[in-house]
């Protein structure tokens, strides 16, 4: 098995179905030991991807170098099979044996393997054993599926949804096994709908829409950004309260915020995204925002106090401080963690916060990677917390 810096190299990958381009030019490397996370809508060209790779579909051209070896090599088939694990998230597994007969007929097929008995422990199968596959339920066909594309120590492992249908015990599980093979060496190329399995566990995420990568580089990377929402007063178009409100940040000099903001995507607040590489919202930013969102609604509402809040918000804006709901946005924002919420007059609601790898998502593809909640999620903190104004 020759050496290679990566493990796997693929370049200009084209396949279509019907004249109908699923792969369109695809690049991708995954190096060893590291995550490499393959993101994309539904019908984007992941699976075909990952299908090239594994050899179950031949590209129409471009080229697949998997741990040195040239995919399209009939000679390279046996080692490939040695040394590269494959989970898919749906069929592979046979539906009539028993789980732990599944998994001992399929390390057999290693020199090396790890022992079957430690790895069906390790993800909670034991008590699954000499169930029959076809009574498993959709989550220990996942983990016995993980459990068989790794019981031979692969070099390179494609994991298909490996979090998909499981508890969050056993979800916290698969991600520390996932680490471990990292650790290892182990070079792991994911592809997943749980934005919290690529944020976890990606050291490199490849973002793909129709066939074509659109965006590469780290989780932290692709996000960015640190942001602030500024919703609208109720019967305010967040078209119209996005432009009032970057007038406002430009006539208090704060041009850099002015031209960072837009509508956001929900329609009902203005987004302002601030430098990248920011560790969370700076506090003089959230004040400034914070200002101006207060003077563009008490102007909007008619507000007498408008002159007044004007008047402050200039001067926070050009001092780096403020007074009022912008002392309170930047002393909120300066004194807990990187993600906060911070709150002006007005009925002004200001939320400030990092900028997710969902929200990077969305406005690469325009469209969301999860079309319906995770129920799994239902009760886990939003990334950022909201909070009205009285």
């Amino acid at each position: 098995m020759p050496d290679s810096p990566a493990a796997l190299e693929v370049r200009e990958l084209r396949r279509a179905y019907g004249g109908r381009p699923a792969a369109d030019g695809i690049d991708l490397t995954a190096a060893a030991g590291e995550v490499t996370a393959l993101l994309g809508p539904n019908g984007a060209g992941k699976t075909t991807t990952v299908e090239c790779c594994v050899g179950l579909r031949r590209p129409d051209s471009g080229t697949i170098r998997v741990l040195g070896l040239d995919r399209s090599d009939p000679a390279s088939a046996a080692p490939l099979r040695e040394f590269v694990g494959v989970m898919l998230q749906d069929g592979g597994l046979p539906m009539a044996p028993r789980a732990g007969d599944v998994l001992t007929h399929v390390s057999r097929m290693y020199d090396r393997p790890l022992d079957p008995g430690e790895l069906l422990e390790r993800l909670d199968l034991t008590s699954s054993a000499r169930t029959p596959v076809r009574r498993l339920s959709g989550g220990q066909r996942q983990r016995l599926a993980l459990a068989c594309a790794v019981v031979g120590r692969p070099r390179l492992v494609f994991l298909d949804e490996p979090s998909a249908g499981l508890d969050p015990r056993s979800r916290r599980e698969t991600w520390a096994l996932v680490r471990e093979l990292r650790s290892d060496g182990v070079a792991i190329v994911l592809t997943t709908h749980l934005m919290d399995d690529a944020e976890e566990l990606a050291d490199q995420v490849v973002v793909v829409d129709a066939g074509t990568v659109v965006a590469t580089g780290a989780p932290g990377e692709l996000a960015g950004h640190s942001l602030v929402d500024a919703f609208a007063p109720d019967g305010r178009a967040g078209a119209d309260w996005a432009r009032d409100l970057a007038a406002a940040l430009a006539a208090a000099g704060r041009t850099d915020l002015a031209e960072a903001t837009a509508p956001a995507r929900d329609g009902a607040a203005a987004r302002v995204l601030l430098a990248p590489g920011t560790h969370g919202p700076d506090a003089h930013d959230v004040a400034a925002v914070s200002a101006a969102a207060e003077t563009t609604a008490a102007e909007v509402t008619g507000n007498a106090a408008a002159e007044t809040a004007a008047a402050r918000a200039s001067e926070a804006t050009r001092a780096g401080g403020s007074t009022g709901a912008g002392d309170d946005a930047a002393e909120t924002a300066a004194s807990a963690g990187p993600v906060e919420t911070a709150t002006a007059r007005a009925g002004v609601e200001i939320v400030a916060g990092r900028r997710t790898l969902e929200d990077a998502f969305l406005e690469l593809t325009g469209r969301s990677l999860s079309p319906s909640p995770d129920p799994e999620q239902a009760d886990g903190a939003s990334p950022r917390r909201r909070r009205r104004s009285r």
